[in-house]
């Protein structure tokens, strides 16, 4: 439902964003179905991204000037008309794409490039592994990886997601309902096993995911889909010598989420600018149909990113 609500006023250090377009993350349908409360002082609103332009500057604000067009990273509210957004948490929208496009990629630009960079850190000539190929997390993490020089595999449900994945760029293709993901990644790699795995599904994958490693493989945990509680074979992970990491960026202190969006500025958007990484839209819906929104993807049958363009 679309409601009246008074609009916010930036404090100290923030901008007010008038909306152009948020996009619907999992997050959002855990937070809806009561799974992912807001972190304190956040908005109670879904909407963890959105683009939009500069409507006014809080106390404190430099280098924006109201009238700029921009993205950028929320801890919630995009769903609305105006939101309040961290300094630190603006990015100008990139050259080459428009202000609704830029919608799609704040959330998922920053999850990738601090988990498969920052954190695992992805080196040309070694091997992704991204579970959920076709998701607006996978349809960007393939384009990174293949830009820095890194061989991609995927895992899809269909073969219409996998055929999307090869057209981004990505070299092994894996249909989880029909094949093993741990042997095809042995016989893509000669057994060598992925150097990095960015997986969404945890619990359910983790055993699997750990035989796939490659020694001095990090695998990174983004998402809970596949259950929240697993079995570890640490014989399994000492004799890899791996790493796990696991990581959300709702509730990350505002200092860590403006460097990771200061490392995006910087490493990312000459990739957007330069057209070798896109943002990947399925469909545009109205802001007043975030209900339907929710249900396409829930139902999994899109590609990339569902975006909700304000009124």
């Amino acid at each position: 439902m679309w409601d009246e609500v008074p609009d916010p006023v930036p404090g100290e250090g923030e901008v007010l964003v008038e909306v152009v377009a948020s996009a619907v993350n999992r997050a959002d349908i855990l937070q809806r179905q009561g799974f992912y409360n807001p972190p304190p002082g956040a908005s109670p609103y879904p909407g963890l991204e959105c683009s939009g332009r500069i409507a006014a500057l809080g106390p404190g604000v430099s280098g924006w000037v109201v009238g700029d067009e921009v993205c950028a990273l929320l801890a919630g509210g995009g769903y609305a008309q105006k939101v309040v957004v961290p300094a630190g948490q603006l990015l100008p929208v990139p050259a080459g794409i428009g202000p609704k496009q830029a919608a799609a990629l704040p959330e998922v630009v920053c999850t990738v490039w601090s988990n498969v960079f920052m954190i695992a850190h992805l080196r040309p000539g070694e091997t992704l592994l991204v579970h959920g190929g076709s998701s607006g997390i996978g349809t960007l993490a393939i384009q990174l990886a293949k830009a820095v020089g890194a061989k991609v595999a995927v895992t899809a449900g269909t073969k219409e997601k996998l055929e999307r994945c090869a057209e981004l760029g990505a070299d092994v293709l894996i249909n989880y309902r029909e094949q093993d993901f741990v042997a095809e990644i042995d016989q893509a790699t000669a057994g060598a096993g992925a150097d990095v795995i960015l997986d969404n599904m945890g619990a359910k994958y983790l055993d699997r995911n750990i035989q796939a490693l490659a020694v001095n493989g990090r695998l990174a945990i983004i998402g809970m889909q596949g259950g929240v509680k697993g079995e570890l074979n640490i014989g399994s992970l000492l004799n890899k010598r791996a790493a796990i990491s696991a990581t959300s960026l709702r509730a990350r202190p505002l200092a860590e989420k403006a460097s990771i969006v200061a490392a995006v500025r910087e490493h990312v958007w000459p990739l957007v600018a330069g057209g070798r990484v896109r943002p990947v839209v399925d469909r545009e819906l109205p802001m007043p149909q975030a209900a339907e929104a929710h249900r396409v993807v829930e139902a999994g049958g899109h590609v990339g990113k569902v975006l909700l363009v304000a009124p």
